[in-house]
């Protein structure tokens, strides 16, 4: 367990090795010839197969300079009752040739497996589609999208200098060619192109997280291609966000109970409290002693973001029970391994691309200040995160305006939600249920975490969705389903 917290570091980004993309190659017009996957996607999920297509890099010029995306597949388990496709992707934004099989080993219903070919996708710039890189170190590239948490105004300086280095590399590399047109709204239009390429007049989806937002944008942009569409975890209707980063504070505020009274449960073991009042006493505590004397390369602010990431799931509170005990002990903890510097370097970049180019973030250093004081009063576990600066305040303007999330279109899409989600915080999640309107339901489920559907264990939420996608039919009004204990 002395590896927990370096391991939580190095993984939270869910880094994927890169590997050269498949030679499979066709065109949306000319359909898709499957064949085998990458090395990497073949080891984690040998029943798919895989194939690359070719997009326009910038869809205003369809003509021009074209980019690579890599596909997967799991063909229908019983071709005679398939319905067409299910387009998935777990969010992040991060690779997604593995998802359908990832979805398999999450116990998928078999008849959603007999309903579709579940289709995976690496979103441009991420994996075996055309990579970007920014060229970041090992330390720039370990926290991802997720800034570091500050303590004060001297640490928000600090960030922004980090910051800004960052976002010069990213615009000045080797990848800075594809900066204007790495998008959600353009993986959406991806999305279109795979649709086209598989001869399908729609797609149905499950995305995740980020892919919660491609979803709803995909489901704006082309509302009549768009089959039943489900959205799990979800970012608030303006996607990733400065204003969303910010609910990071309340959504670990919402979550970390949960882990208290997991904890307190578990004095006699982990004695870090015998109540949650204990325990999150214990997390302040810790954080204030590591702030002044690290622990090896955990100091206070990795030991939030540690906890900030094992909190996504109930599976993981006993090692973070444990690692916390460690700590607390005094035990020392090994530095982590590096990893693979390129995959991570990718992971990093391609979310930075992604979400600077998908809104402006504000550009004052002192607006950056003011918001982490706020939000050290307002959330003091993890406020100081959510607050701090990113490289997209050193980005420039998007190519393209945000796309307005709105409600009409068809009555087809059902959103699942956590009520005590760290990452996707319901208050996020309520702000998009509000702009879809009528075209959505939502389905709450009286749980934490990261995750609902399949990930949650709740059978509620399972029966809704299972229903959804293999019959169409929704709940007549939003409906919330009990907590189950496992």
């Amino acid at each position: 367990m002395r590896r927990t917290l370096p391991v939580a570091l190095a993984v939270a980004g869910l880094a994927t090795a890169m590997l050269p993309a498949v030679s499979q190659a066709a065109t949306p017009s000319g359909g898709v010839r499957w064949g085998a996957c990458p090395a990497d996607v073949a080891k984690a999920a040998p029943d798919l197969q895989c194939a690359t297509l070719q997009v326009p890099l910038d869809y205003r010029n369809p003509d021009g300079k074209r980019i690579e995306l890599g596909i997967s597949r799991l063909p229908s388990t019983n071709p005679a009752h398939r319905k067409g496709v299910l387009l998935t992707d777990p969010g992040g934004p991060a690779p997604g040739m593995t998802f359908p099989a990832d979805l398999v080993k999450l116990k998928l219903p078999k008849s959603v497996r007999d309903s579709y070919d579940v289709i995976g996708f690496d979103p441009r710039g991420f994996g075996h589609s055309t990579p970007v890189s920014c060229d970041l170190t090992h330390e720039q590239s370990k926290y991802g999208i997720v800034p570091t948490y500050a303590r004060n105004t001297a640490d928000v300086l600090k960030t922004a200098a980090d910051a800004k280095q960052i976002a010069k590399q990213c615009l000045t590399g080797k990848s800075a060619w594809m900066r204007p047109y790495i998008s959600t709204a353009n993986s959406a239009r991806d999305l279109n192109q795979i649709r086209i390429a598989l001869g399908e007049s729609q797609i149905s989806y499950l995305g995740v997280s980020w892919g919660s937002y491609l979803g709803a944008v995909y489901t704006t942009l082309f509302p009549e291609q768009g089959g039943r569409f489900v959205v799990d975890s979800n970012l608030s209707e303006g996607g990733w966000t400065y204003p969303y980063e910010r609910l990071y504070g309340q959504g670990f505020q919402d979550r970390l109970p949960d882990f208290a009274k997991f904890a307190a449960a578990g004095d006699a073991k982990y004695h870090l409290g015998s109540t949650p009042a204990q325990v999150t006493a214990k997390y302040y505590e810790l954080a204030d002693r590591l702030d002044r004397k690290p622990n090896n390369e955990i100091d206070g602010k990795r030991f939030r973001y540690a906890t900030f990431a094992t909190l996504f799931s109930d599976k993981r509170f006993d090692e973070l029970a444990q690692a916390w005990h460690e700590l607390d002990a005094g035990v020392q903890i090994p530095p982590g391994a590096p990893g693979d510097l390129a995959a991570a370097d990718n992971m990093a970049s391609g979310e930075l691309f992604t979400t600077c180019n998908d809104s402006r973030w504000p550009t004052s250093v002192g607006s950056y200040v003011a918001n982490v004081a706020v939000d050290h009063l307002r959330y003091p576990a993890f406020g100081g995160a959510g607050a701090n600066i990113q490289p997209c305040a050193f980005w420039p303007d998007p190519a393209e305006p945000p796309v307005r999330i709105g409600d009409k279109g068809p009555l087809n899409v059902l959103m699942t939600q956590n009520l005590r989600d760290p990452v996707t915080p319901l208050a996020g999640a309520l702000r998009m249920r509000q702009a879809l309107g009528e075209r959505a339901r939502m389905v709450t489920a009286d749980h934490g975490g990261h995750g609902t559907y399949l990930v949650s264990g709740n059978q509620c939420v399972t029966d809704v969705v299972t229903t959804f996608l293999t019959t169409g039919r929704r709940p007549a009004q939003d409906m919330a389903c009990k907590a189950e204990t496992h």
